[in-house]
C-alpha cells in the first residue's frame, strides 16, 4: 500500500474520537458495559487495517479488511443504540454514524476492486 493511506488515517483517526468518546461516557455519564463494546468494535477498524497492510499475501490482506468492515458494522451498531438510549445526542450520533459509513464505503471498495481484479 502507499504511504499517504487514506483508510489508514481515517481509521486511527476515528479510533481517537472512539477512544475520547469512551473516555467520555464512562466520567461523565458512567456508563460501561456498551462503552466497552464501542471501544472494542471502533479501535478494531485501524487495527485491522494496519494487519491489512502489513499482510503477508493479497488473501491475507482481503481477510483483514473484512475483518475490518465487520467492526466497522459493529461499531455502528454501537452508536446507534448509544444514540438511541440518549447516552449520545443526534448530532453527536449522526456524525460518528457519518464517519463510520465512510470507512465501510472506503472499505467495500477496496474489497470490491479485490474481487473485480481476481474475478
Amino acid at each position: 500500500m502507499k504511504r499517504n493511506n487514506v483508510l489508514q488515517q481515517k481509521s486511527f483517526d476515528f479510533a481517537v474520537r472512539i477512544v475520547n468518546l469512551c473516555r467520555y461516557l464512562n466520567e461523565e455519564k458512567k456508563e460501561y458495559i456498551l462503552t466497552k463494546q464501542l471501544l472494542r468494535a471502533g479501535t478494531s477498524i485501524g487495527a485491522n487495517v494496519e494487519e491489512a497492510i502489513g499482510g503477508q499475501s493479497e488473501k491475507d490482506f482481503f481477510a483483514k479488511l473484512t475483518i475490518a468492515y465487520k467492526e466497522a458494522r459493529e461499531t455502528h451498531y454501537w452508536v446507534r443504540l448509544l444514540t438511541a438510549t440518549h447516552y449520545l445526542t443526534n448530532s453527536e450520533g449522526q456524525s460518528l454514524l457519518d464517519d463510520t459509513d465512510e470507512l465501510l464505503r472506503i472499505i467495500g471498495s477496496i474489497q470490491k476492486t479485490i474481487k473485480t481484479r481476481n474475478s
